[in-house]
């Protein structure tokens, strides 16, 4: 995680400059802008921060290592579902929903209500049915 850390940390870095420039420049009206780069700023190093306590805690992956070898990431990576369709239903849903902020407001309530239903579908999907633990 050693070029992840310094690479978010130095993005963070740069966004600084970046913004005390933009905000100078603009002569600080431009809220839009100056919030977007301070909000980039810390979100870079947020993440910088976040890979550097990971990395301390879990140690040298064989990606940082100069003798790693591929065979030593291999392993469970996740557990998936391969036959779901709840994502599927989730992106049209959240498509519906920002369709309603396009078209008509009362669409993204329509919207909302079906993501709140694949979001309970696919979070309990192995809860009950076939495939119940």
């Amino acid at each position: 995680m050693k070029v992840e850390t310094g690479l978010f940390l130095i993005l963070g870095i740069f966004f600084l400059p970046v913004f005390i420039v933009y905000g100078i420049m603009t002569d600080w009206n431009e809220w839009v802008g100056i919030i977007a780069l301070a909000l980039a700023m810390g979100l870079a190093l947020m993440i910088g921060f976040y890979l550097y306590t990971t990395a301390k805690r879990v140690g040298q992956r064989p990606e940082d290592r100069v003798d790693g070898e591929i065979h030593e990431n291999a392993g469970v990576v996740g557990r998936f579902s391969p036959w779901s369709w709840w994502p599927l239903v989730l992106g049209l849903s959240a498509a519906i929903g920002f369709l309603g902020i396009a078209v008509g407001f009362w669409i993204t309530y329509i919207g909302v209500g079906l993501v709140i239903i694949a979001l309970i579908g696919w979070v309990y999907e192995y809860s009950r049915g076939d495939h119940a633990h």
